[in-house]
């Protein structure tokens, strides 16, 4: 049973783990260092984020070092395409709005 990446990413920490991938990789102590959590509880996010194919874990000696691999993100973006549009929408029809009032 895969994991539901959009239960993965209710997590602000898991988020914010994400963020900092996004920038390149990243070793499980630096990753730790962001937080005001203990190490343990860091490495079980990642666990979660593993497990949801969102990041990969590449060993390197003693050290763990995480990638990002956004492809499931592309769920969560197809999800999320027609509710930007919406906002798309409401947005232009506000700026029409507000310049049919400058106007008068």
């Amino acid at each position: 049973m895969p994991t539901d990446v959009f239960a993965v990413l209710a997590n602000p920490v898991r988020r914010r783990l994400l963020e900092r991938l996004r920038e390149g990789p990243c070793s499980a102590s630096e990753l730790a260092g962001m937080f005001e959590l203990g190490r343990p509880a860091v490495s079980e996010h990642l666990a979660v984020l593993r497990a949801a194919g969102l990041v990969r874990e590449e060993p390197r000696g003693r050290h763990r070092f995480y990638h990002l691999q956004a492809d499931r993100l592309a769920e969560v973006g197809e999800w999320l395409h027609p509710f930007e549009q919406y906002w798309r929408q409401r947005l232009e029809a506000l700026a029409d709005l507000l310049d049919e009032e400058d106007d008068t």
